[in-house]
């Protein structure tokens, strides 16, 4: 089975390896694994609710079941840990697990597997998945004290120093990937760039960073000599961090005409948040280190400059999170809003935290009535898959920012986001166990689930099963309301559902080097008309026509719905600057929302060429509900720049924020009312 790259350019292609392994094909069948694989059962009971006093969400038995041994030969130049010599044994977690019958699980590595040799095209074991499990053990030991969530960090966090390459031109970088035998595999096989993976900046640097600066934090005071040595591990990785990435620090660049940094990690704002992450961490336990908080600030205010659009403009105030292209978002690593607030807190700056807040009281609202944490919206909604590292990006951001303002708009989100792991997602599927520690894989678009539970999924599982057992109150709300009962949000009508034009219909390659065309292209010249149908209810909706531009092009086109004007579009085609293709493929905003018989929403070409891909669709007011056996949640939307009436069901108690996510007003209420929101701003109803 082919692998479906969806988020970004063949340069990231190995982040999304690991980012997205529900899309990747596992061996052929049980007789194709080595020896080493084994299986483990650990399906279990269905999910209980939380309530105060209830057990902890967070089972670490399945992520326990991943992490196997490996002894490195001796000897391997610049590769060496902490007690290499009197701890031969390195202690990892296996890349992948395949569901088997009877609800057991094997062990798999990443890449076809030799059976002569042993070793897998990539490897069993992988930096990535290393440093994210060791992040894992860190905050269960730090939460709970137990003394085996300590030892087991301790073996992750010797085990990600070991694949750090210490000396050489490369020293301070990572290799990605392990065989079972311990031997490194620097080039694996499908190529991953860099390659090979530690001749530059990659994701892997990043994650290493996160693991190392809270282990650091972590271990100072419970054992100083190993936290001196991650300390000095963490200095080599800011060395590398230095050489190729922040000596770039103050340049910046334009991708389609937006302004952009060139100094972030593998020009990624997810890339640099993981490694804040750890910066963060470290600053937090040591202010005096000036380094780390020099690299944290830099790295902070580059993530901020990817903030982008307005409450109703593509991308509603979301932090983008590839420099070379304003085209797409991702959910998985989506964490550069905790990020920001981490690094606002460290170094006791509120204006790191605003691009986060904005993300957090305007996008989230967005992403969760439009359908939850998808894989991409490149510009639409194409790649509909949601994996568990896309919902955990979304909780753990949410959390960070609420700790950051203290405001309950972000906790109340972080519940309902939180939800989607115990059923509240388009399958209705539960796709974390506390029973067993088992996080599933993903969700297909058609709401098949991935029954696989590999490393990612279940460290990020984890991850947000650590925070609810941290936050009772909104473990409760996320555990309870497990089923969307409603939902109006954002959506998108493809060019190709036509129901009248004299334009020219064909079919581009879907991926275009930045963004990706969601189907078939309807091209319009000068005279020629289109009509579409949205709709038939009376809900007012903005409509932004998702348009190709060449640099330099000009076109102009009337938009009106049901015979009344929605908008003169008037575009020019962006300078190209670091994007890989010359031409944008964008949503452009029209001046009005469509207010009347919206199965006649026309274009007509005034000048030039449109080449259209589709329609994103947004209700002026949006709307979620989730409900379960604790009760109901309502979340309303607004994307009007003025006051919005909006009602809101069920009684209970309703909370209206504004678009910064401070809190206006509380009151009570009883079956359906009306509320008035804020421009930009949400209403959150709780029973």
């Amino acid at each position: 089975m082919p692998v479906r790259w969806s988020a970004r350019a063949t340069a990231v292609i190995g982040a999304l390896t690991l980012a997205v392994p529900l899309l990747v094909a596992a061996p052929a069948s049980a007789a194709a694994h080595t020896a080493a694989s084994v299986t483990a059962t650990t399906a279990g009971a269905s999910v209980p609710a939380t309530t105060a006093g209830a057990a902890p969400l967070a089972n670490l038995a399945h992520l326990d079941f991943l992490l196997d041994t490996a002894t490195p030969p001796a000897g391997v130049a610049g590769h060496t840990t902490y007690r290499l010599a009197e701890e031969p044994e390195l202690i990892q977690p296996w890349t992948y697990a395949d569901a088997r019958d009877g609800g057991t699980f094997e062990r798999v590595g990443g890449g076809p597997l030799d059976p002569a040799t042993g070793t897998w095209g990539q490897g069993a074991f992988n930096a990535d998945d290393t440093a994210r499990a060791a992040v894992v053990y860190l905050r269960h030991w730090r939460l709970t004290g137990a003394d085996d969530s300590r030892q087991t960090a301790y073996e992750l966090l010797r085990s990600l120093t070991y694949l750090q390459t210490a000396e050489g031109p490369n020293a301070g970088n990572v290799v990605l990937w392990m065989q079972p035998d311990g031997t490194l595999n620097p080039s694996a096989e499908p190529v991953e760039l860099p390659d090979p993976s530690d001749s530059g900046p990659s994701y892997w640097l990043a994650r290493t960073i996160w693991a190392l600066g809270e282990g650091y934090a972590a271990f100072a005071d419970a054992d100083p000599a190993f936290a001196a040595f991650l300390e000095e591990r963490l200095a080599l990785s800011l060395t590398a961090l230095q050489r190729d990435v922040l000596s770039r620090y103050g340049r910046w660049s334009t991708a389609d005409g937006m302004r952009v940094p060139t100094w972030l990690i593998v020009d990624g704002a997810d890339a640099s948040a993981e490694a804040v992450l750890g910066l963060a961490a470290r600053v937090q336990a040591r202010p005096d280190d000036t380094a780390a908080a020099t690299a944290l600030r830099q790295l902070a205010e580059g993530i901020g400059a990817m903030a982008s659009g307005t409450t109703r403009a593509w991308p509603y105030r979301a932090i983008l999170p590839w420099a070379k292209s304003p085209a797409i978002w991702h959910a998985w690593g989506s964490q550069m809003p905790a990020a920001l607030a981490a690094a606002s807190e460290a170094l006791g700056d509120p204006a790191l935290a605003a691009p986060a807040i904005a993300d957090a009281a305007v996008f989230t609202p967005t992403l969760l009535t439009a359908g939850g944490p998808d894989n991409g919206w490149n510009p639409t909604p194409t790649d509909r898959v949601q994996i568990a590292y896309g919902a955990d990006s979304r909780v753990q951001s949410l959390l960070a920012v609420a700790d950051a303002t203290g405001s309950t708009a972000f906790t109340e989100l972080a519940g309902i986001q939180a939800a989607w792991f115990f059923g509240a997602n388009h399958a209705g599927a539960r796709m974390y166990d506390p029973a067993t520690g088992v996080t599933f894989d993903g969700l297909q678009p058609n709401g098949d689930v991935n029954r696989n539970s590999g490393a990612e999924s279940t460290i990020h599982g984890l991850l947000t099963a650590l925070a609810l057992d941290a936050r009772p109150d909104v473990a409760q709300r996320a555990t309870s309301v497990t089923e969307i009962t409603a939902r109006d949000g954002l959506e998108f009508v493809e060019a190709e559902s036509t129901t009248e034009t004299n334009g020219t219909l064909s079919t581009p390659e879907s991926w275009t080097g930045e963004s990706g065309w969601s189907g078939d292209a309807l091209t319009l010249t000068r005279g020629q008309r289109a009509v579409f149908d949205i709709g038939t209810d009376a809900t007012r909706r903005w409509v932004e026509p998702v348009v190709w531009s060449s640099p330099g092009q000009r076109t102009t086109s009337l938009w009106r719905g049901g015979g009344l004007p929605s908008g003169l579009l008037r575009l020019t085609g962006p300078e190209q600057g670091i994007s890989p293709t010359p031409g944008a493929l964008l949503p452009q905003s029209l001046q009005a929302p469509v207010l009347g018989d919206r199965s006649r929403l026309r274009v007509d070409v005034l000048s030039g060429d449109v080449v259209l891909d589709g329609m994103i669709v947004r209700p002026v007011v949006s709307r979620l509900v989730v409900e379960g056996a604790g009760g109901r949640t309502e979340l309303v939307h607004s994307s009007a720049a003025l006051p919005q009436p909006a009602t809101v069901d069920g009684g209970g108690i309703v909370r209206v924020y504004d678009d910064d996510g401070a809190l206006l007003r509380t009151h009570p209420y009883e079956g359906r009312t009306t509320i008035v929101l804020p421009p930009g701003g949400l209403a959150i109803a709780t029973r």
